[in-house]
């Protein structure tokens, strides 16, 4: 499941216990992602707080979904099948549309953001997104003119730049320690998006 040591939920005991009945979902089941963190629970804590309110808190303009589909896309620009499995579960379950969910996965397995059934103003995302991810020190403020030019506000620009930033830190904690999707349940996700402290996964 990772390359270090990690503590399974049936052993867990004091903080990592309460953060893990936090982010449990069906059957006691602990996300690989999650469970890389049990020997330091203070980062797991970081990083759960981080993730629901970057994806999954009721202030965001933009749909769940299309921050699920910002986080496959970055994932597959860094190699993160882990990240890349469980984020199309989840954006899947969100768009309840199986046929256009499966040509969003085959526009990004060929980088082609042309052929993504989605607005220009998402397609733009997508732009900007890449650049951010695979040359970050070339970005300049020109960069989030076709983001404006398409109709998105500055306050839905952060949200894209911090599901960018987020992908960045969650894509080389799973590829720096090895996490796997062994015995992981793909799709599941903080639901309660307007309680911010509930980390529920169902």
């Amino acid at each position: 499941m990772a390359w270090i040591e990690t503590v399974a939920f049936e052993k867990a005991t004091g903080k990592l216990r309460k953060l893990y009945d936090r982010v449990v979902g069906p059957d006691g089941n602990v996300d690989n992602i999650m469970m890389a963190h049990s020997l330091r629970p203070h980062s797991m804590e970081g990083h759960m707080a981080l993730y629901k309110n970057v994806l999954h808190h009721s202030g965001n303009a933009l749909p769940k979904w299309f921050l699920e589909v910002l986080g496959v896309w970055v994932s597959a620009l860094n190699g993160c099948d882990y990240c890349v499995e469980h984020h199309f579960a989840g954006l899947q379950r969100l768009l309840q549309d199986d046929a256009r969910a499966d040509a969003i996965r085959s526009a990004i397995a060929a980088r082609d953001i042309d052929s993504l059934p989605l607005r220009d103003a998402d397609k733009a995302a997508l732009v900007y997104a890449q650049k951010l991810t695979e040359r970050p020190a070339e970005m300049v403020q020109a960069d989030i003119w076709p983001l404006r030019d398409n109709g998105l506000s500055d306050g839905e620009i952060l949200e894209i730049n911090q599901v960018v930033a987020y992908f960045a830190y969650a894509n080389r904690t799973v590829l720096g320690l090895g996490c796997s999707t062994q015995g992981d349940v793909l799709g599941l996700s903080p639901g309660n998006s307007a309680d911010p402290q509930d980390w529920g996964h169902r």
